[in-house]
């Protein structure tokens, strides 16, 4: 299935279950949640969370770090053993057909553009309604206090979840997905549920992350490393630069916290020619514009585009892949 597999059959069902995938994204969205692999990975990593993570604060506390570590392998494992074993099924036991249906049923609950689109959308509509109805529906989308944020910011929080996650939730799975299969896909996701539950400094959900969440964040940082650059020059170059140079796009991803995400919120404050910010913290892009409420449409138009480049790009690579070793 994977590229380095070198299997001209592999790679076209490759090709035919990722398309699958994204047209059941667009069609009917998100499975129930007693069938989400992803709603599986919560539950398990809520209930190991509790066991691995303290009540409170403490010093270097490799306990706690080395137990995660522990529980976050072991729970990959049985992700990987799980893909592997479905898509060795499809593959060895359906025909083409059904092996491209079954793998693009498979990969789809592991990617999520509809709903990011809808989420985002519906903060701008809520905020169109009154600030409240905007930072509640906001809250829906991110972990931040937005109680205190203004129009501009619930606006500008807004735009940056949606380029960040155009990486997380859509780009990351795909690429993963194209390069090693369903186990990559799967993994992947995985690691960014981890992250996203296990990977804070501080104290959350009274448990002290410090040290219980260093290995899951650093496991999403190096997973998602290159799919966020993959995003950023993806929406540079659909946009056109917007007068923007790689190397100002370079320059923005090093303004975040993150390794990672400054890469794909900084291609869209240049793209969009917007400033994006998170108060205290980073500012993306400081000498453009506040949004408008017709920047988010702009934004989500971006995103379109930049998915369906992604998209262009793998299935050609991959049936480039499967006409040429048809032809070996």
């Amino acid at each position: 299935m994977p590229v380095w597999s070198f299997d001209s059959a592999d790679s076209a069902a490759t090709a035919a279950a990722l398309l699958l995938a994204l047209a059941i994204d667009r069609w009917w969205g998100e499975p129930p949640a007693a069938l989400h692999p992803v709603v599986w990975m919560g539950r398990a990593l809520g209930a190991c969370g509790a066991r691995v993570a303290p009540e409170r604060a403490t010093g270097r506390d490799l306990w706690s770090f080395w137990l995660a570590a522990l529980a976050w392998c072991s729970l990959a494992a049985i992700v990987l053993v799980a893909s592997c074993a479905l898509q060795w099924a499809a593959l060895a036991h359906l025909p083409a057909w059904g092996a491209a249906l079954a793998l693009g049923l498979l990969l789809k609950p592991l990617l999520a553009w509809r709903m990011l689109r809808a989420e985002v959308l519906a903060v701008e509509a809520a905020l169109g309604e009154s600030l409240q109805a905007g930072r509640e529906r906001l809250s829906w989308l991110v972990s931040r206090d937005v109680q205190r944020l203004d129009a501009t910011a619930v606006r500008e929080s807004a735009i940056e979840s949606l380029a960040e996650n155009l990486s997380d939730s859509v780009v990351a799975p795909l690429f993963w997905f194209v390069l090693l299969g369903l186990p990559g896909a799967a993994l992947y996701r995985f690691a960014n549920t981890a992250d996203a539950m296990w990977g804070y400094p501080g104290m959350r959900g009274g448990r002290y992350w410090k040290w219980a969440g260093k290995w899951a964040a650093r496991a999403d940082d190096v997973l998602s490393w290159l799919p966020a650059r993959i995003t950023a020059v993806l929406l540079w170059g659909v946009s056109r630069g917007n007068g923007a140079r790689l190397t100002d796009l370079r320059a923005q991803s090093r303004l975040t916290p993150s390794p990672n995400g400054g890469w794909p919120m900084g291609a869209m404050a240049l793209a969009l020619g917007v400033r994006l910010s998170k108060p205290g913290v980073y500012v993306l892009n400081a000498p453009g514009r506040a949004p408008q409420a017709a920047d988010t449409q702009r934004a989500v138009r971006l995103a379109s585009k930049t998915l369906l480049a992604l998209v262009v790009l793998a299935v050609a690579a991959l049936l480039l892949i499967a006409i040429v070793h048809t032809h070996v």
